[in-house]
C-alpha cells in the first residue's frame, strides 16, 4: 500500500513538473494573437497599420477590384492603374512604364541614405479561370461562346496588394521611425508568360537595390532557399504555305497546318530523350479557316524548360523539330519570341528573415465559415479535407532546395535573385490543395480568406523590410552569401564581356538568355543547294506587347459588368472594352 502512495506520488510531481516545463519552455510557434514586444519600434509602427481596420478596408476593396479586372500579361491597364492611384496617394513616386512595359512601374519612397530594399507584386490573370468568389463548384463569373473568361487562379491579386500594403506600411515606420533609407515596389505584368522580369533586369532596373522581397499566395506560411525551378523559353512557330482547293487540286497547296502537327509530333517524339528535369508544352494558336481551303498559315506556341545547364541544348533540338517539319512541307517558318529566363537562386539569409518574422506574425484567425468553405472546396476536388492551416502547421525554419531536383514550373523571379539577393514568402491567401492554374484557386481569391492571408503576408514583409533596412550586421551576411553564389553563377546579364564564368565551350555560363533567344527568331530559309537552313537575322530585344490583346479584348465588355473598382479611386478611366 505504502509502495502504491510513493507511486502516485512520483507520478504527480512527474505530471507538474512536465506542465511547468511547457508553460515556461518557448514553444516552437508563436500563436496567432502575439505580444506587441516580439517587434522592435519600427516594426511595430508597420504592423499597427496593416492591422488598422481602414487599412485593412483599403487593401482588401484593392484586391477584390483586382480580381474582378483578372486581365492577361502585358492587358494589365486597370490593374496597374489602381496600384499606382493607391500608391501616389500614399506619397509615393511612380516611374511607369518601365522596360518598355506601359503596365510595369516602379513605385519608390525614400528619405535620406540606407539600404534599398525591393518588394515584387505580380499583376496578371490566367486564361479560362473565371469563378464565382466562394464557390465550391466549377462556375464562371464570364462566358463568352461558352468559353470562361481569365480570372486570378494563381492569387496574384492577393500578391501585388500584400505588396503595395507592405511598402506603404514600411514608409509609415520610416516617418514615425525615424530610421532612412529607400523602400520600393517593382509592379511586374505578365508573370504567367515570365516576360516582365527578364525585361526588367536586362533594362537594369535592379541596379541599386540591396536585396529583394518575392511573395506568393498559397495554402501555406513559409520561405525558402536554394537552387529551384526550371529556366522557361516562350516562342512561338509560324508556317507559311499555300492555299488550294482541299478536294478539287490538294496537290497544288502546301499546308501550314500540317507543318504545325509535324512539329508537334517530332517533339512528342523527342519527350523521351529529353533529361528528366525538362519540361515541354504547346498549343497551337492557329491552324486555318475551313477545311476545305488548304491552310497557308499556321502557329504553335511553345514552353521548353530545364535547368540552366541544359535548355540550350534543348532549344536547339526543338528548333530542329520546326526545320524538319517545314522541309517535310515545302513550307516557310518563322520563329516569334517572347521571353527567356533562368532558373531561381534565393538567398538563404533573407529567407531565415522571413521565416522567423512569420513565427511572429502567426496564421491569420479563420472564421467557422472560412473553415468550412475550405473543407467543401477541398472535398469538390478530391483534396485532402484538412481545412484552413493553423499554427501547428509552421515550420521553424524555411524550406531547403531539395536533394534532387527534378524540374517543374518556373518564375521569371530568377533572373531578379540573380542580380540582387532574393526569397520569397509564400502566405497563406487560398485553401490548402486548391489547385494552382484552376478555378478553385479563382474561388478563394475573392474571398475573406484572401484578405487576411495578405495581411499577414504584409507584415511579414515590412517586418522583414525594416530588419534589413536597420540590421548592418544580417544585411551585411546576406550580401556576403550573395557573392559566394555569385563565384559559381556569376550572371552578367548586361552581355559585356566582364566578370565571365565560362562553360566548357568557352561560351558564357549565366548572361541573358534574351539576346540568344531573339537573335535566332524571325524567318528561315531552306537553301537546296546546301541544304541548310540560314539562320535569320534575329528580332530586337523587346517585351512583346499586345500578344494577349485580342485574346483580353474578347472578353473585357462581359467582364467589366462585374467590376468592383472602389469609390475613392480618381485615377484614369477604367478600360471596359
Amino acid at each position: 500500500m505504502l509502495k502504491k502512495k510513493k507511486l502516485q506520488m512520483y507520478i504527480t510531481i512527474f505530471l507538474l513538473a512536465l506542465l511547468t516545463y511547457t508553460m515556461i519552455s518557448p514553444l516552437s510557434v508563436v500563436a496567432a494573437n502575439v505580444s506587441k514586444n516580439v517587434f522592435d519600434k519600427n516594426q511595430q509602427i508597420a504592423i499597427d497599420f496593416l492591422d488598422n481596420s481602414t487599412t485593412q478596408k483599403k487593401l482588401a476593396e484593392i484586391c477584390d477590384a483586382i480580381w474582378s479586372y483578372a486581365e492577361l500579361g502585358l492587358e494589365e491597364y486597370n490593374t496597374s492603374n489602381l496600384l499606382i492611384n493607391y500608391l501616389e496617394k500614399e506619397g509615393f513616386e511612380v516611374e511607369k512604364g518601365v522596360a518598355k512595359m506601359p503596365t510595369a512601374f516602379v513605385a519608390t519612397y525614400s528619405n535620406g541614405d540606407g539600404p534599398t530594399i525591393g518588394v515584387l507584386g505580380e499583376l496578371d490573370a490566367l486564361p479560362a479561370l473565371s469563378q464565382e468568389a466562394g464557390s465550391t463548384e466549377h462556375s464562371p463569373v464570364t462566358e463568352v461562346n461558352g468559353a470562361s473568361a481569365p480570372g486570378h487562379g494563381c492569387t496574384h491579386n492577393t500578391m501585388c496588394t500584400a505588396a503595395a500594403g507592405t511598402v506603404v506600411a514600411v514608409k509609415n515606420a520610416m516617418d514615425e521611425g525615424g530610421f532612412t533609407g529607400t523602400i520600393k515596389m517593382f509592379a511586374s505584368p505578365a508573370e504567367e508568360t515570365v516576360i516582365s522580369r527578364p525585361f526588367m533586369v536586362y533594362s537594369g532596373l535592379f541596379d541599386d537595390v540591396d536585396v529583394v522581397i518575392d511573395n506568393h499566395g498559397g495554402g501555406s506560411f513559409g520561405a525558402s532557399y536554394g537552387v529551384s525551378s526550371n529556366t522557361e523559353w516562350s516562342f512561338s512557330v509560324t508556317f507559311y504555305g499555300q492555299t488550294a482547293h482541299s478536294a478539287g487540286s490538294p496537290w497544288l497547296g502546301k499546308s501550314a497546318l500540317d507543318a504545325v502537327e509535324i512539329m508537334n509530333m517530332n517533339t512528342e517524339f523527342l519527350r523521351e530523350h529529353l533529361h528528366y528535369t525538362s519540361r515541354m508544352h504547346y498549343v497551337i494558336l492557329e491552324g486555318g479557316e475551313a477545311p476545305n481551303v488548304v491552310p497557308d498559315r499556321a502557329t504553335t506556341w511553345y514552353y521548353v524548360r530545364n535547368s540552366d545547364e541544359l535548355i540550350k541544348s534543348d532549344f536547339e533540338k526543338v528548333l530542329n523539330c520546326a526545320k524538319a517539319a517545314a522541309l517535310a512541307t515545302d513550307t516557310k517558318m518563322e520563329i516569334t519570341p517572347y521571353t527567356a529566363i533562368h532558373q531561381c537562386y534565393r538567398n538563404e539569409g533573407v529567407a531565415n528573415i522571413l521565416q522567423n518574422n512569420i513565427l511572429k506574425v502567426g496564421m491569420p484567425e479563420w472564421t467557422g465559415d472560412e473553415q468550412k468553405f475550405a473543407k467543401e472546396l477541398q472535398k469538390s476536388i478530391g483534396a485532402s479535407e484538412v481545412s484552413l492551416y493553423d499554427n501547428s502547421r509552421l515550420e521553424d525554419k524555411p524550406r531547403g532546395p531539395s536533394p534532387v531536383f527534378v524540374g517543374g514550373g518556373s518564375s521569371d523571379i530568377g533572373e531578379v535573385s540573380l542580380v540582387v539577393p532574393l526569397s520569397t514568402l509564400n502566405f497563406p491567401s487560398s485553401v490548402p490543395g486548391a489547385i494552382g492554374h484552376h478555378w478553385s484557386t479563382s474561388a478563394t481569391t475573392g474571398t475573406t480568406i484572401a484578405h487576411k492571408g495578405l495581411i499577414a503576408g504584409a507584415k511579414v514583409m515590412a517586418a522583414s523590410a525594416i530588419e534589413l533596412m536597420t540590421d548592418e550586421d544580417k544585411l551585411a551576411g546576406i550580401k556576403d552569401e550573395f557573392k559566394e553564389m555569385q563565384e559559381e553563377y556569376f550572371y552578367n546579364y548586361k552581355n559585356d564581356g566582364e566578370k565571365l564564368i565560362l562553360d566548357e565551350n568557352g561560351n558564357a555560363q549565366f548572361e541573358s538568355y534574351l539576346p540568344y533567344l531573339f537573335d535566332r527568331s524571325g524567318e528561315y530559309k531552306y537553301d537546296p543547294d546546301s541544304s541548310k537552313f540560314f539562320i535569320p537575322e534575329g528580332k530586337p530585344v523587346v517585351p512583346p506587347l499586345g500578344f494577349l490583346a485580342e485574346q483580353m479584348a474578347k472578353y473585357r465588355p462581359e467582364m467589366s459588368k462585374y467590376y468592383k473598382t472602389p469609390k475613392w479611386y480618381d485615377g484614369p478611366p477604367i478600360i471596359t472594352e
